[in-house]
């Protein structure tokens, strides 16, 4: 019964990815986070570069990549993150978290902890196409 329950969640959140992201979205250089520390009630706004790790408490996040809909579609943020635990003895890290995070919907696919709550909030920092071409130069007659 669980297994079924587990299976259709699963299901249902690959839908709800598809469905959310099937346009091509614009990327994001930085992932807006919100961590809350649920001991000290410390709530905390975290600016993460996508592809670089940020602390909070004794989690590591990066953000592996942070999207924005494009503006026709409903608004939608979305970052795939990875969150690993460093355990305070060994220093040995665990990863707690691989997967997308959805602003819109932070408990679709929440990290379970039970200390730390983290949730996508933004992203910022477009990171836009290529380039523009250069105008070609004017012809004179």
């Amino acid at each position: 019964m669980f297994a079924q329950i587990l299976a259709a969640g699963a299901g249902l959140l690959a839908l709800f990815a598809a469905s959310a992201l099937a346009r091509p979205s614009e990327p994001h250089g930085i992932a807006v986070l919100r961590a809350l520390d649920k001991v000290t009630a410390r709530v905390s706004l975290l600016e993460a570069p996508v592809g670089e790790t940020t602390r909070f408490g004794t989690l590591l996040v990066t953000p592996r990549a942070c999207l924005v809909a494009p503006p026709i579609d409903p608004p939608e943020r979305a970052a795939f993150l990875e969150i690993r635990e460093t355990d305070r003895r060994s220093g040995e890290q665990t990863l707690l978290f691989s997967g997308w995070m959805f602003a819109s919907s932070p408990g679709l696919s929440p990290l379970e902890h039970p200390i730390y709550d983290i949730w996508v909030l933004d992203c910022r920092k477009p990171l836009g196409s290529a380039p523009a071409a250069p105008p070609s130069p004017e012809i004179r007659r």
